[in-house]
């Protein structure tokens, strides 16, 4: 026995969009040879599932409802994240602000040695380990950039990357601020101090920003601000952000390989470079990580948000959490589109835009995905499938 199934890739009126799957059964007799006098009832156990699953398409009128998140389940709400951008480039500028301020307070060198340190007793320093860091910093961070462009969802997951960004550099300035650490390494030269001179403070705040905070461009000459490694947060978050919004399948493991080797391999290339102390690397990465994995948690279970036994709402930031995420109902699906609407010209004068689609079915506790295509939106599309008895 086999069966047909057609999909309609076009939305109904609805109030949830969902889509309608309209399944037709042809039966295919396979005769069976058996012995005279005996006939046994012996049906294969993929005719009997076909036909269990034929029964429940006829109790529910021949055709099945596959919900999938609506508009108004995930809206953008750009100007959400808008406010999310000026709140991590203020902190942004308040970070530069204070590694020019505790810049005045790094002990000189000859009166306070560096720190032992126990990667720095078994790995000696390795002059340009550390351009290999911004190296492979620049390249996530332009990977990330990339995907969130297609992302369908990006205005979500753009303010989620913003409020994570600000919350860690804000952190960052008060672990900064409140211990002071001597410089890791007798071969670093730190910038001398201005004292008084605010005009050079803030000199050095713009070109600081300026070069993007990365030694490679000439702009960070300044000490201080070791507790935590910002290299080390922005190497993370960029491989962690990656990871989440991309597909799990087989080709995408390669590029998920790829990007989280780039990441650690820059944070290992900041301890052989003695760039930072080992406790900054390990604070950073805890920090950065719990600070995702909570804030994904609470995104992603509704339940969880509107339990009273969630400890996780008592953190000082769920305010922020709940404007952000009130009007997300469900987990941001990973979906790609154009950033931009491309035009199709087509046989009249009209334009049109275009939209992925992807074959999707979930059967027998197993999940069957199709390849995505691109289609016209005025063009009706169907899809066509079969269940075979290898299923």
């Amino acid at each position: 026995m086999a069966a047909s199934h057609l999909l309609d890739d076009r939305e109904d009126d609805g109030p949830n969009g969902s889509c309608q799957v309209m399944v037709m059964m042809e039966e295919r007799t396979h005769p069976q040879a058996t012995p005279c006098g005996n006939q046994v009832d012996d049906k294969p156990k993929s005719t009997k599932r076909l036909q269990g699953f034929r029964k429940a398409l006829r109790k529910n009128q021949d055709y099945s409802r596959i919900s999938k998140p609506s508009s108004s389940q995930l809206p953008s709400e750009w100007w959400k994240t808008g406010i999310a951008f000026i709140w991590a480039g203020f902190n942004l500028v308040l970070t530069t602000v204070m590694i020019t301020v505790v810049n005045e307070r790094v002990p000189d060198k000859s009166v306070s040695p560096p720190l032992p340190d126990k990667f720095f007793d078994y790995i000696p320093r390795v002059e340009w380990a550390f351009s290999v860091t911004e190296v492979n910093e620049m390249i996530l961070v332009a990977l990330w950039f990339v995907q969130w462009l297609f992302l369908k969802h990006r205005a979500i997951v753009g303010r989620r990357v913003f409020f994570l960004q600000g919350m860690l550099y804000l952190y960052r300035i008060v672990t900064m601020y409140i211990t002071t650490l001597p410089v890791p390494s007798m071969h670093m030269d730190c910038a001398p101090k201005l004292y008084n001179d605010s005009h050079g403070k803030i000199k050095r705040v713009l070109q600081l920003l300026s070069g993007g905070g990365l030694s490679t461009t000439g702009s960070h000459l300044m000490c201080g601000d070791l507790l935590y490694s910002g290299h080390t947060v922005m190497l993370t978050l960029t491989f962690l952000f990656i990871q989440e919004y991309s597909p799990r399948s087989c080709r995408w493991r390669c590029y998920h390989g790829f990007c989280g080797l780039l990441s650690a391999t820059g944070v290992v290339c900041i301890l052989v470079a003695h760039k930072h102390y080992s406790i900054d690397v390990v604070v950073a990465y805890f920090i950065t990580s719990r600070l995702f994995y909570w804030y994904h948690t609470m995104a992603n279970n509704q339940a969880l948000r509107d339990s009273p036994h969630n400890y996780l709402n008592r953190t000082w930031w769920n305010w922020v959490f709940n404007f952000l995420e009130k009007n997300v109902k469900t987990p941001v699906p990973c979906t790609f589109s154009w950033p931009l609407s491309l035009p199709i010209r087509t046989t009249g004068e009209m334009s049109t835009e275009v939209r992925e689609g992807r074959l999707e079915v979930y059967l027998n506790g197993t999940f069957y995905s199709a390849d995505s295509y691109w289609a016209s939106d005025d063009k009706e599309v169907r899809l066509e499938f079969e269940i075979t008895d290898a299923i």
